[in-house]
């Protein structure tokens, strides 16, 4: 649960879901550690490229630990309840060139707007950083986020290597 004063941001989604958004913190990785365990483990899959029941310490390291410069990590809460209910990573390389971004919604709130609400944040972020450009890399299984990247301005474009993947990407500047 979070706390007023550690709010960053509150968002409304476009079904008028409020969202109090913080970054995440080492204090965090239980409650994120729970909070993957209720996402479906297709969702896991597509968010960690990995199958499994649980998301390890190693896994949730790069959401706990972010240097608040290259990489952020913010955490979701509904305003009416506290309850976690996303979990959103930019990571930028080295020249702030290019920043990654990955979303998670818990499952009960697919379709109200979370992945939107939380996919503008991070990349209005990016773009405040001086990020040229964003990019996903999605599953081609992952017709939703894929979909929603799309709606938002992203382009497809080939994985190079990995025909099972698509990179989408959304240029600033």
């Amino acid at each position: 649960m979070t706390t007023d004063a550690a709010i960053s941001h509150q968002l409304t989604t476009r079904e008028g879901v409020v969202l109090d958004v913080r970054p995440a913190t080492e204090a965090d990785e239980a409650a994120l550690s729970a909070f993957f365990d209720a996402v479906s483990e297709q969702d896991r899959r597509f968010r960690f490229f990995a199958a499994g029941e649980h998301v390890s310490h190693d896994q949730l390291d790069p959401l706990i630990h972010a240097d608040h410069f290259r990489s952020e990590s913010y955490i979701a809460f509904d305003h009416a309840t506290g309850e976690l209910v996303a979990s959103g990573l930019l990571a930028c390389d080295g020249k702030l060139d290019t920043g990654e971004l990955a979303v998670s919604v818990r499952a009960d709130y697919r379709g109200q707007g979370v992945g939107w609400a939380l996919l503008d944040l991070l990349a209005r972020e990016a773009e405040r950083r001086g990020v040229r450009r964003v990019i996903s890399i999605e599953s081609r299984d992952n017709h939703a986020a894929i979909e929603v990247e799309r709606d938002k301005g992203f382009t497809p474009e080939a994985f190079e290597g990995d025909p099972t993947l698509v990179v989408l990407s959304k240029t600033f500047r």
